[in-house]
């Protein structure tokens, strides 16, 4: 009992317990209140030094005993959320191997491809899974392959699908899908803990994915994968292969999407520009990239737009510049947000501009053309939106939406002081990690965190009510929806794009209700009145409170 996170009380048993499941002897005599083990948590965490001691004190609190752990995150919830997962994540991604302390999730490498099914049943035994978060480490958030390290981000999300969207953490799974590594340092490391080889690629890579997905839906048919931090190779790939397989999602590139939609629909409001004349220039045109053009281009054609002319107002700029028809080497899921080339051949000059089909056209000649009211990058590089580009966007529209949204901080496409500097402070500004408030002049300039915790938790929140059996692209938009009419409602002011992160567990029930009500609508879970559904959110929403427990 002791053992088991997600019934240990630790010092909270009562006299009675521990007489009846034989823990005397085990704890110290004294019986405390949960409040007063939160406060002798927040002595523990207050005297660690740095953001990694903190993170892995709370993971090893988290492993030890579940209510007390989820109390602790809700109660500080602002503070401990750059801790518990980005930017500090990233960090503990790096140093997995070597800051490991206690198993936690489910590990299935390629080598017992064959035994997928009776490691998932060694790692659940009777517990009942709802969600699964699964990655193979290849993209961790800008930080590439971290190989068996990246198994920190499903965690890390799971923690946040139950602070933030009520899950209960004994029906939640992260998974890691060991294919071995590329990354020579962790390859030449001898304390590294995942398989010793280069990735598994090709039909091979695909064998331990498809045993997975088939165990998954044999133990659990009714279970929500959420696909985490894959390779662009793979991303779309997955998704389409296992989505009406098995209901799941792509967090990267479909809850980004959804979340970064909100922020722009909300900072179209705030500078008093009409929706249907929204104009939007991406950096970054993978699966991140083509994900948020997509659904943008949902947006618009919620306010009237035809599918096409939604999708022109979207420009996607990668490595080789605006991405157009002529370019070598588009994927699938570019190609409908390719320009014409020859509307951009007389774009430029030299090295920088238009004439041939392998001509580069780059970001400060796309925004000068364009004037896009909102800027986006989703590139895992840091420094990529200069002074010129910014400068250049802000002499286009009156109140730039500037959203450099890679993680971890240092890997920013912008850092916000110097984005509200170029513009003198007209700039709204959103980004993927947590920054300091700015101050221009006399005015503080809150920065709003373009966070997937608007998004996934809901979304899990919703499917699991109504027992969806998919998640359609129109139940994205309708998140998407929601996050940005909690923000009309009033509970927050000035030029904050989103909610304050404080408010996440209200925003995920807004979420919750709007994805469960489109999967019925669509036909993909049963009918239930508003009502019902209103009653089974609320009674589903676990909290972290301890219950009497049987021996």
């Amino acid at each position: 009992m002791l053992s088991d996170p997600y019934h240990n009380k630790g010092t909270a048993f009562t006299f009675e317990e521990r007489t009846a499941l034989r823990l005397h002897g085990l704890l110290p005599p004294v019986v405390e209140q949960l409040e007063t083990q939160l406060e002798r948590v927040g002595v523990e965490y207050g005297a660690k030094t740095n953001d990694l001691e903190r993170h892995v004190f709370l993971r090893a609190l988290q492993e030890r005993n579940s209510v007390l752990f989820y109390a602790f995150l809700i109660s500080r919830i602002e503070e401990l959320l750059p801790v518990v997962y980005t930017p500090t994540v990233g960090l503990a991604c790096q140093q997995w191997s070597r800051i490991y302390r206690r198993e936690h999730g489910l590990f299935l490498s390629w080598n017992q491809r064959d035994q997928v099914g009776e490691m998932l049943e060694n790692v659940v035994g009777d517990r009942q899974i709802e969600v699964v978060v699964a990655t193979d480490g290849e993209r961790i958030l800008g930080l590439g392959d971290l190989g068996i390290g990246g198994m920190g981000i499903p965690i890390g999300k799971l923690a946040l699908y139950t602070a933030g969207g009520g899950m209960d953490p004994a029906r939640t799974l992260p998974v890691f899908l060991d294919v071995g590594t590329d990354n020579e340092a962790l390859l030449s490391d001898p304390l590294y803990l995942g398989l010793r080889h280069r990735r598994i690629r090709g039909e091979q890579y695909d064998e331990l994915v498809d045993a997975f997905v088939d165990a998954l839906r044999e133990r659990f048919p009714n279970v929500l994968l959420q696909w985490e931090d894959f390779a662009q190779v793979n991303a779309n790939r997955l998704l389409a292969r296992h989505r009406n397989r098995v209901c799941s999602f792509n967090d990267d590139i479909q809850g980004t999407a959804a979340v970064t939609t909100a922020a722009i629909v909300s900072g179209m409001r705030i500078s008093g520009v009409p929706l249907n004349e929204l104009r939007v220039t991406i950096l970054g045109a993978g699966s991140a990239g083509t994900g948020v053009a997509a659904q943008v281009a949902r947006a618009l054609v919620g306010v009237g737009l035809s599918e096409a002319e939604a999708r022109q107002r979207c420009w996607l700029v990668d490595r080789d510049g605006l991405v157009h028809d002529q370019m070598s080497g588009l994927l699938p899921f570019q190609q409908p947000f390719a320009r014409k080339h020859q509307e951009i051949e007389t774009w430029g000059s030299g090295t920088n501009g238009g004439g041939g089909t392998n001509s580069k056209v780059g970001l400060v000649e796309v925004v000068s053309r364009v004037a896009p009211h909102a800027l986006v990058g989703v590139t895992g590089q840091p420094g990529l939106f200069t002074e010129e580009v910014i400068r250049t966007q802000a002499e286009g529209v009156q109140r730039p939406i500037v959203l450099p949204l890679s993680n971890p901080t240092n890997r920013a496409e912008a850092i916000p002081a110097d984005v509200l500097a170029w513009t003198q402070g007209r700039a709204l500004v959103g980004t993927g990690s947590p920054f300091s408030p700015v101050t221009v002049g006399a005015v503080v300039h809150q920065i709003t965190q373009v966070n997937n915790l608007y998004v996934f938790p809901g979304v899990g929140l919703g499917v699991v009510a109504v027992g969806a059996k998919a998640v359609s692209d129109t139940m994205l938009t309708a998140a998407a929806t929601a996050i940005g009419n909690f923000k009309a409602s009033g509970t927050t002011e000035g030029t904050a794009l989103l909610p304050p992160i404080t408010e996440s567990a209200a925003v995920a029930i807004d979420v919750a209700t709007a994805v469960a009500l489109t999967a019925i609508k669509e036909g993909l879970a049963s009918a239930i009145s508003e009502s019902e559904l209103a009653e089974r959110l609320q009674e589903s929403f676990w909290k972290p409170r301890y219950g009497a427990l049987e021996p």
